[in-house]
């Protein structure tokens, strides 16, 4: 078998945010949120196509304006993940693993992508992904922040908005093993054309976490293990967060 793998990486942009409107098209700093996204992927040099999925010609301007690739999708996908089947069935763009990136998560970079993409040629993983110990005890309780469980493996158990695992017995905030997920999936192409074939499952449906109907399906799904901080913004208040991360720790 061909061990030449081609990894293309999709942004999803949707324009309408139900808690955040037209976040995309936010600035941070001196430059686009979006464009801190497509210069980090370039930045990665580990993808062979990047582009961007939109849903609205006002975002295409904008990523126009620092010379980004964009292509169309419809603004009936509920998800970014949708947005990558689309682009996957409509062979606008092909590869062997496809990256879901959101436009929403600026600070993802070179090491993280590194690690998410260490085993890629792995023939019994589904799906990548990253996690990070949580070291904010409120962190925990934040249902914003996606906390997951997995096993020795690092094969995702389960993904909630709730504190997991619970901690039965009262346990000393320092001694316990909260992770949180970040937000960034590697799917295989085979993985991905499944997904196309699913429906949406109860359990999705009352985290409203997708991962859960990936999870429910039987594919296999693993979480690497990063140290590296990241912040998407999900909310207007992050904006602020944003701003504060770049001052301080960006170069």
């Amino acid at each position: 078998m061909c061990d030449i793998v081609k990894i293309v990486c999709v942004i999803p942009a949707k324009l309408q945010s139900v808690r955040f409107p037209r976040k995309v098209l936010s600035l941070l700093g001196t430059k686009p949120m979006l464009q801190w996204v497509w210069e980090a992927a370039i930045e990665s040099k580990r993808f062979d196509e990047i582009v961007f999925a939109i849903d609205n010609l006002e975002t295409g301007q904008l990523i126009d304006s620092f010379e980004g690739k964009w292509l169309m999708t419809s603004s009936k996908c509920l998800s970014g993940t949708d947005r990558l089947i689309e682009l996957q069935e409509s062979g606008k763009i092909q590869g062997d693993i496809w990256v879901n990136w959101q436009g929403d998560e600026p600070f993802i970079h070179r090491e993280m992508i590194e690690e998410l993409l260490q085993n890629i040629k792995e023939r019994d993983i589904d799906i990548y992904s990253l996690k990070k110990h949580i070291s904010l005890k409120e962190m925990v309780t934040n249902p914003n922040i996606v906390k997951v469980v997995t096993d020795h493996k690092g094969h995702a158990l389960y993904f909630s908005r709730s504190p997991i695992p619970y901690y039965r017995d009262h346990h000393h905030f320092d001694e316990t093993m909260y992770y949180k997920h970040v937000g960034i999936y590697a799917f295989t192409q085979k993985a991905l054309a499944k997904i196309a074939q699913l429906s949406p499952t109860p359990l999705e449906l009352a985290e409203q976490l997708e991962q859960l109907r990936f999870l429910e399906s039987g594919l296999t799904f693993q979480l690497h293990d990063t140290e590296h901080e990241t912040l998407g913004i999900d909310v207007p208040e992050n904006l602020i967060q944003a701003l504060d991360y770049i001052i301080h720790r960006v170069p």
